[in-house]
C-alpha cells in the first residue's frame, strides 16, 4: 500500500509519541508573565496537563533537589519552583520530554536538531518585538516546533527516515521529496499535529508554510512571515549575513540595522537558553567536538547549579512576602540550612546611626542567647568580621590561615559556632554595609563554598536588599508619624487656650455648686471625682501639645484596687451601661500599694476600657483583674530593677484584632475602627506604660477576644528614685 498523507496521520493518532497540547504551554507561560497570577491559578493550569503536572511533581519531589518531605500538593511544589522554573519546565516537558529519549545517529544528529528549533524559537521572538507583534510567546513556541514533523518522522519511521536523510545530502529540497515518498513532509505532520490541539492560533500555518517561497511569503499573515524569516535567518553565520538581510526586507521590509541587531548575540543566548532547558544543544559547526562522557560531567553540573538557583529563586519569593524584619530573618534562616545545608551559623545587623553589629541567631542554634546578647562596635576595630563588612569582601578563616591572623573577637566568634573554620559574608545593598554572615564551616564545608561562592554572594546580596528595603520602610514609617504627629500637636496647641477657657468656667460652677450643698452631702464625692477628671483633661490637652516628648511624671504611692474601682464606677454608668456591656471586676487583695502616677494610670485604663467598648458594638463582657506577681528582675527603658510587678488585664469576649495590624498595635494612627477613631489612643497608652517604667502586651485571636496585659513594678527603679518629682 502506498502511503500517503492520510495513512500517516491514521497512524499517528494512535501513537503515544507525541507532546501534550501546548494550549496549556500558551497559557502557562503568559500566566508566567503575569505579575497578578497566584500560585493558586499557576497550580490549577498546570493540573489541567497531566504531563506538565506530572513532571512538575517529579521535579520537586527528585533525588537532586533534596527535599526532606514529599510534595504532593502542585501549589506547594508552584510556590516553591517559581513562575520561571516552572515555565522551563512546561516548555520542556511538553516537547523535550516526549523525544528525549530519541538517539541521534550519523545521519540524523540530535544536537543539531534542537540547536536549529532554539535559534528559531530565539529569532522568532526578537523578530516578534521588532515588528510589533502582539503574542512574542506565540512566536517563541512557534519557533520552536516549527521542525517538528522531523522528530515525529525520526522516532514513528526511523528506518525510512535515516535513510531517506543520508539519500537528501543535506539538501532541504531533496529531504522534502523523500519525505514525501514515506508519506508526509516535515511541515505537513507539524502542521496537522498542531491542529490536532485545536489551537486558536496560526501555529499550523507558520509550520506549514515554512518552506514555502517567499513570493507567497509577503502576503502571508504575521506569525507566518515571522516563523519564515527565523527559519531562513538560522543558517546566517553572521549578523550581517546578506541572505538573511534579503528575506527579512522583502518580508518586512527590516532594515540591514534591524537584522544586525536580531542576529547579534542569538547564538550566546541559544546556548544559554539550552542549558537553562536541559536540552543537549550544540551548532553544527561543533559537531562530536565534545564526547558523551564530557556532556555527562556537564549535564549533572547543570543539574546542580539549576537545583540550587532554583531553591534561590523560591528563597528570594518568600523573601518578597515577609512582613517585617523578623519574618525575613526567618526566611533567610530557612533558606540558607537549605541550600547549604549548614546550621551552624548566626547573622549581625548593621546599625547605621550606632555604627555597630547586633547579633541575631535562631532557638535551634545552641548559641542563640548568647548570640543575640552580642553587639560589637565598628569604629577603630581591626577585626576581620569588621574588615569583612566595611571592604565587602568575603573571609574564609580556612583558605586564609596564617596569612591574615584572627583577633580575639574572631576567635571568640569562632569558638561562639564552635566549628574548626568559618566564613564571613558581607550584606550589602547600595553600596552600603547592611550586615554579615557568620558560618562555621568544616575543612570540607569551607571547600563546598568555595564551590558556591557565587550562588553564597546572590544569596547575601538579596538578604542584604530585603534588610535595606525593610529599614528604609520602617524609616519613612516613622517619619511620616512624627509629622503626622507635629501636626496634631500644631493643631491641638491652637485650641488648647479655647477648651482651658470653658473647663475653668465649669470647673468653677462645680465649686459654686459644692458651697451650695452641705459639707457632708453624698454628691460632694461625685463632684470631687468630676473635677479631678476636669483637671485630668486639661492635662492631657497639654500633652497633645507635642505627644512624641515624654511627660514629667509626679510618682507616688497609690493603691491600685482602690484606684481600679473609682475608675470603674464612674465608667460603669457613663459608658458601659448605656453599650449594654456587663463588668466584672476580680482584684487581687495582696497588692500592695505601688509607686505610680494616679493621672497615667487613670489614662491608661479608661482608654483600654474604651477600646474594648467600642470594640464590642452590640454589647458583651469586660473582665478586669489584678495580681501579684511576685519579684522579677526586669528591663524597662535600659533600666534594671529587682521588684515585685503586679499585672493589670483588661480582657474582652469581642470579635479580637486581625492579624494585619496587631504587630503594628502601638504605632500611631494604627486602628482596627472605622471612621472617627485617630488611631492614637493605643499608642498614647503604650508610651505611658513605658513613662511608668511597666511594659504591656496584647493577646488576641480573631472571635475569641483581646487581652491588654499591663506589667507594673511596685517600687521605682533605684537610679530613677527622686528623680521623677
Amino acid at each position: 500500500m502506498v502511503n500517503t498523507p492520510d495513512n500517516i496521520f491514521g497512524k499517528l493518532k494512535s501513537s503515544r509519541s507525541l507532546p501534550s497540547p501546548p494550549q496549556v504551554l500558551l497559557k502557562l507561560i503568559d500566566a508566567c508573565n503575569s505579575y497578578h497570577t497566584s500560585p493558586t491559578e499557576l497550580a490549577d493550569i498546570v493540573f489541567k496537563d497531566p504531563s506538565i503536572s506530572t513532571k512538575v511533581l517529579q521535579l520537586i519531589n527528585s533525588s537532586y533537589l533534596g527535599m526532606r518531605d514529599k510534595i504532593d500538593d502542585l501549589e506547594k511544589a508552584v510556590i516553591y519552583l517559581g513562575a520561571d522554573t516552572l515555565k522551563n519546565i512546561a516548555v520542556s516537558a511538553s516537547v523535550f520530554q516526549v523525544f528525549g529519549s530519541a538517539k541521534g545517529n550519523s545521519s540524523f544528529h540530535m544536537e543539531h536538531f534542537w540547536w536549529h528549533s532554539l535559534m528559531c524559537a530565539t529569532l522568532a521572538k526578537k523578530i516578534a518585538r521588532e515588528v510589533d507583534y502582539p503574542s512574542v510567546d506565540e512566536a517563541f513556541l512557534s519557533g520552536l516546533l516549527h521542525d517538528i514533523g522531523k522528530l515525529i518522522l525520526w522516532v514513528n519511521f526511523n528506518k525510512e527516515y535515516s535513510i531517506a536523510i543520508e539519500d537528501a545530502g543535506g539538501k532541504t529540497e531533496l529531504l522534502t521529496a523523500k519525505e514525501k515518498i514515506i508519506g508526509a513532509t516535515h511541515y505537513e505532520l507539524g502542521a496537522w499535529l498542531v491542529e490536532q490541539w485545536h489551537l486558536n492560533s496560526f501555529m499550523a500555518d507558520a509550520i506549514r508554510y515554512h518552506h514555502d517561497r517567499m513570493e507567497r511569503i509577503v502576503d502571508a499573515l504575521p506569525l507566518v512571515k515571522i516563523i519564515y524569516v527565523a527559519n531562513t535567518c538560522c543558517y546566517a553565520t553572521e549578523p550581517d549575513d546578506e541572505r538573511a538581510k534579503e528575506v527579512a526586507g522583502a518580508v518586512f521590509n527590516l532594515s540591514s540595522e534591524q537584522i544586525t541587531k536580531i542576529l547579534s548575540h542569538a547564538k550566546d543566548e541559544v546556548s544559554d537558553m539550552a542549558k537553562s532547558l536541559g536540552i543537549p544543544a550544540n551548532p553544527p559547526e561543533q559537531a562530536n567536538k565534545e564526547t558523551i562522557s564530557a556532556y555527562k560531567i556537564k549535564e549533572e553540573k547543570l543539574i546542580s547549579e539549576v537545583k540550587y538557583f532554583s531553591l534561590l529563586y523560591g528563597t528570594v519569593q518568600n523573601l518578597l512576602t515577609a512582613k517585617n524584619k523578623h519574618d525575613i530573618l526567618e526566611t533567610l534562616n530557612r533558606g540558607f540550612q537549605i541550600l547549604f545545608g549548614i546550621r551552624q551559623f548566626l547573622f549581625f545587623l548593621y546599625e547605621t546611626e550606632k555604627k555597630q553589629l547586633k547579633g541575631h541567631a535562631f532557638p535551634e542554634n545552641s548559641f542563640d542567647g548568647l548570640a543575640n546578647m552580642l553587639v560589637i562596635p565598628c569604629k577603630g576595630h581591626n577585626s576581620q568580621m569588621i574588615q569583612a563588612l566595611m571592604k565587602n569582601q568575603p573571609f574564609n578563616s580556612i583558605t586564609t590561615s596564617g596569612a591574615q591572623p584572627l583577633s580575639i573577637l574572631d576567635e571568640q566568634i569562632l569558638r561562639l559556632l564552635g566549628t574548626k573554620g568559618m566564613w564571613y559574608m558581607p550584606m550589602s545593598a547600595n553600596q552600603e554595609p547592611v550586615g554579615l554572615i557568620a558560618v562555621g564551616t568544616s575543612e570540607h564545608q569551607s571547600r563546598a563554598l568555595t564551590k558556591q561562592k557565587k550562588l553564597l554572594r546572590l544569596f547575601a546580596n538579596h538578604a542584604g536588599m530585603c534588610l535595606y528595603l525593610e529599614k528604609l520602610k520602617q524609616a519613612q514609617t516613622h517619619l511620616i508619624q512624627e509629622e503626622r504627629l507635629k501636626a496634631s500637636a500644631t493643631i491641638a496647641r491652637k485650641v488648647v487656650h479655647e477648651v482651658n477657657n470653658p473647663l475653668g468656667i465649669i470647673k468653677n460652677y462645680l465649686r459654686i455648686l459644692g458651697l451650695k450643698l452641705p459639707e457632708k452631702h453624698p454628691a460632694q464625692d461625685e463632684l470631687g471625682i468630676i473635677s479631678e477628671e476636669i483637671d485630668r483633661v486639661g492635662q492631657i490637652i497639654s500633652y497633645l501639645r507635642d505627644v512624641t516628648k515624654p511627660q514629667v511624671r509626679s510618682f507616688e504611692p497609690i493603691d491600685i484596687n482602690l484606684l481600679l474601682t473609682n475608675i470603674l464606677n464612674i465608667t460603669k454608668n457613663s459608658i458601659l451601661q448605656p453599650a449594654k456591656i456587663e463588668l466584672h471586676f476580680k482584684p487581687d487583695s495582696n497588692i500592695p500599694k505601688i509607686q505610680s502616677e494616679k493621672n497615667g494610670l487613670k489614662q491608661i485604663i479608661i482608654n483600654l476600657i474604651k477600646n474594648a467598648v467600642e470594640a464590642m458594638p452590640r454589647g458583651g463582657n469586660i473582665y478586669v483583674t489584678t495580681k501579684l506577681i511576685g519579684t522579677t528582675d526586669i528591663y524597662t527603658t535600659n533600666i534594671k530593677s529587682s521588684s515585685d510587678m503586679i499585672e493589670v488585664t483588661i480582657q474582652d469576649d469581642g470579635p479580637g484584632i486581625s492579624e494585619k495590624i496587631k504587630d503594628r498595635l502601638f504605632e500611631p494612627f494604627i486602628s482596627s475602627k472605622k471612621d472617627g477613631h485617630s488611631g492614637l489612643g493605643l499608642s498614647i497608652v503604650h508610651n505611658i506604660v513605658r513613662e511608668l517604667h511597666g511594659s504591656i502586651q496584647c493577646h488576641s485571636t480573631p472571635g475569641s477576644g483581646t487581652a491588654f496585659i499591663v506589667t507594673l513594678p511596685t517600687t521605682l527603679p533605684e537610679n530613677k528614685k527622686g528623680l521623677e518629682d
